[in-house]
């Protein structure tokens, strides 16, 4: 059966390639967060095939979709997870092909979304659309979420779900297609810390600098603190962790560039956006930055959040937390990683995917968070929030190959799965 699915993808290349181009050209930029375009394109594509589903819409402009079927034998509960939203284009700047154009250009699609993450996404609905069409074959359920609100971590998508149906899309493990390269599986990722700091001063002349302090020198010495915060917070990773990623350092640096394999398993800052003075001459009164904190599994999330309140209080600055979501981590030997990364090495010989943790973070985190393992496969990040966003047509169709034939190998025989669940309490 799993050649015949594979048969049957090839057969329909042209209309998976004609299907992700038409979806990239839906511009579902967030923020603003307008999905709206693409989730007409989808709900077309679901009735056409005649395959009920639930609209979720917290907010009218950013709708989610789940669509579930039991085969009505003994079986677990597949999750498949995408998100129909994308990065924004700041600028035309530096692209050489129309951001939402999904041109073809030799074996490339170009356009924003087309790696992240339009072509995980459409693996998980084509998945969906074979697994249906063959559901007297299989055991257990199929769920197929796909959400907007993603890339601003934001309550509209996949954390409303999880607080308002999560019987629903829980399940026993779930598969996302987020960008990984064909090279890595991931079981578990880093946690998002992400703060806005303010500082104000009186100000006054800039010749008169005896006279008040600078809101913005107060920042940038609170900014000097927090990039030291990587030597004051120690990492003491579980051994099943560390084993899984001592294994996979050679690939981790292949998947995402050099030193990501240090990277990965060190606490990160980045100060992503700071505005502050309206004058050259001037003492600056009010300053504002931004700082994007990873941290990794390991380290203390909650003396990560002691610390940079510490920071923030010893400089005086008024600190906002804009997101907040702990490392965890699965399992790495567990079943499905397992089916998984067999199958990638299958459909490309000489493949073996390495078992790693994300340097970002995905939707994947809350299936983890939640108790349930989820497990992450897509393709290469090639221009992933950058300028000419790219997938190549191998790389799409072996993420929907692997994707249909492990939900296959998963549900076609009864059972019973086991994993444990690891995060770092906040």
């Amino acid at each position: 059966m799993k050649e015949e699915l594979l048969r049957r993808i090839e057969a329909d290349r042209d209309v998976l390639i004609d299907f992700l181009r038409r979806f990239v050209r839906c511009r579902t930029p967030n923020p603003p967060g307008d999905t709206r375009a693409a989730a007409r394109f989808v709900e077309e594509e679901l009735s056409s095939r005649g395959i009920a589903f639930d609209c979720i819409a917290p907010a009218d402009d950013r709708p989610n979709y789940i669509s579930s079927f039991a085969t009505g034998r003994p079986g677990r509960h597949l999750v498949l997870n995408g998100h129909i939203d994308v990065f924004p284009v700041e600028s035309l700047a530096g692209w050489t092909h129309d951001p939402w154009g999904a041109e073809l250009v030799g074996d490339k699609i170009y356009g924003r979304g087309t790696c992240d993450m339009k072509c995980g996404t459409t693996a998980s609905i084509f998945t969906y659309f074979y697994l249906h069409e063959m559901r007297d074959m299989l055991h257990g359920r199929l769920t197929l979420t796909l959400v907007s609100d993603e890339e601003t971590f934001g309550p509209h998508g996949m954390l409303h779900l999880m607080a308002h149906h999560r019987e629903r899309v829980l399940g026993d493990v779930c598969l996302n297609g987020e960008p990984s390269s064909p090279y890595s599986v991931r079981f578990g990722e880093k946690g998002p810390f992400w703060v806005r700091m303010r500082t104000k001063a009186r100000g006054g002349h800039g010749a008169f600098v005896h006279v008040s302090p600078s809101a913005l020198q107060a920042a940038l010495n609170a900014i000097r603190e927090l990039q030291d915060l990587p030597n004051r917070i120690a990492v003491s990773e579980p051994a099943e962790l560390a084993k899984a990623l001592d294994e996979a350092s050679i690939d981790l640096d292949r998947a995402y560039g050099v030193g990501a394999a240090r990277v990965i398993r060190s606490l990160t800052v980045n100060i992503g956006r700071i505005a502050g003075g309206v004058k050259v001459n001037m003492i600056p009164a009010a300053c504002e930055f931004d700082a994007d904190i990873r941290v990794p599994n390991g380290a203390g999330f909650s003396a990560v959040v002691a610390e940079v309140k510490a920071i923030a209080a010893r400089h005086g600055c008024e600190m906002e937390i804009l997101t907040a979501s702990e490392p965890n981590w699965c399992e790495p030997y567990h079943e499905f990683m397992d089916i998984v990364r067999e199958n990638a090495g299958r459909l490309r010989p000489g493949l073996v995917p390495a078992r790693v943790v994300s340097p970002g973070a995905t939707d994947a985190r809350l299936w983890r968070l939640n108790g349930t393992p989820a497990v992450v496969y897509g393709p290469p990040p090639a221009g992933m929030g950058s300028v000419d966003e790219h997938v190549s047509l191998d790389d799409f169709l072996h993420v929907v190959r692997s994707h249909v034939v492990s939900a296959w190998d998963y549900l076609s025989k009864p059972r019973a799965a086991a994993a444990a669940i690891h995060s770092e309490g906040l």
